[in-house]
């Protein structure tokens, strides 16, 4: 059995983070149900459903909201990804849930959070990346703060973060009974990620101004540069022991060169660095740097990361029915691993029926939502 079988999560349809956050869950084991809205022509927005299941349901409507509420006395867990207030006016708010379901844990997952100005605003990442403090930091010298598309705000201080916190309350629910609300603001999520950032503030790590400093596109030994075939090599030859292997791979001596941490010097090394790279083919670079400990490798893009040696031998990438490449679950658990379904993800309702039955509804109740347009399916029943 994975480490979260048994586990019931009902996930309402979102953008991006709610969605990976389903799918962290659903690859460690737990059965995870996707509420999808109706009508059917709505365009599906979740990629990353690997391993759910659908249930098309017209929240918006009373009865539609009652079947949520019917299925939450069942559920362990509830992912719900819209502003604040929104679950409240469908009478769906923690209040209600909670007291029909006390074990429930109830994961609000938003940019801005449950409180505070802008928790009724619109965002996306940018916007939470920005009120963080983090996107201050990102960017190079003379150039506008850059996000590093939405990976940052989205996904790791939203999505994998709410996991975090539904699996600590799933935990802690073994020790008293009870479930609890998560509220994970992605704001706060991605600022909490960037902890180092703000502890490491009397290091000297950040004196200079941004694009300047050691870990930030600064320093000529901690960046990317291109090669002769067009591609490029990563260089995060920070301890001076790995510098100067750095220093031998590129041919040169390092008592005819300035200081490693001489500030003043760094934008002429980094032009002395780009010009050797550009000498040699990544392959070429690659021969020479793997096997030291220089922290020297390649940037690899999409179609050839799978194919990498490293990758292969460690079976990072896993390819689904569809012949579909996509990375493996993450972290390797020794004794309970993640085991991810091959299949594709699923269509819009295309488990409505299995679900509710599973859920306790009767077929004729079934029926009659069906009939009534709150409840869809994938592929009508004609017996319905």
């Amino acid at each position: 059995a994975m480490a979260l079988s048994g586990v019931r999560v009902l996930e309402l349809a979102g953008l991006a983070p709610a969605p990976l956050c389903g799918m962290i869950l659903a690859d460690f084991g737990a059965r995870v149900v996707r509420v999808d809205r109706t009508p059917r022509s709505a365009v599906a927005t979740d990629v990353q459903g690997r391993g759910k299941r659908s249930l098309a349901l017209d929240l918006k409507r009373p009865p539609g909201a009652a079947v949520l509420r019917r299925l939450c006395c069942q559920a362990d867990v509830l992912i719900e990804p819209f502003r604040h207030g929104v679950m409240e006016k469908l009478g769906l708010g923690p209040e209600v849930l909670l007291q029909e379901n006390p074990r429930l844990i109830y994961a609000r997952l938003t940019g801005f959070g449950q409180s505070g100005q802008y928790a009724k605003s619109a965002g996306h990442d940018i916007n939470y990346l920005a009120l963080s403090g983090v996107l201050s930091k990102l960017g190079r010298k003379d150039e506008n703060p850059y996000a590093p598309v939405n990976l940052l705000a989205d996904f790791a201080g939203g999505g994998v973060l709410c996991a975090m916190g539904i699996v600590t309350a799933l935990y802690e629910r073994t020790k008293s009974g009870k479930g609890q609300i998560i509220d994970a603001s992605m704001v706060k999520g991605v600022a909490y990620l960037s902890s180092f950032l703000w502890k490491s503030q009397n290091l000297g790590l950040w004196n200079r101004p941004r694009g300047e400093n050691l870990l930030d596109s600064g320093a000529p030994f901690y960046e990317t540069y291109k090669t002769s075939d067009g591609k490029f090599m990563a260089v995060g030859a920070i301890e001076p022991q790995f510098y100067e292997q750095l220093i031998k791979g590129l041919g040169l001596d390092s008592d005819k060169l300035p200081s490693q941490l001489s500030f003043s010097d760094w934008p002429k090394m980094k032009e002395k660095f780009a010009s050797i790279f550009a000498q040699k083919t990544q392959a070429e670079w690659c021969s020479i740097f793997d096997g030291t400990d220089a922290c020297v490798t390649p940037v690899l893009s999409f179609d050839e990361v799978a194919s990498h040696q490293h990758n292969k031998q460690r079976s990072s990438f896993i390819k689904n029915d569809q012949e579909e490449i996509s990375p493996r679950p993450a972290p390797l658990l020794s004794r309970t691993p993640a085991v991810p379904s091959f299949k594709r993800d699923p269509f819009i309702g295309e488990h409505t029926e299995e679900i509710l039955l599973e859920y306790g509804f009767t077929k004729q109740e079934i029926a009659k939502l069906y009939s009534d347009k709150v409840i869809e399916f994938s592929v009508p029943k004609a017996n319905l």
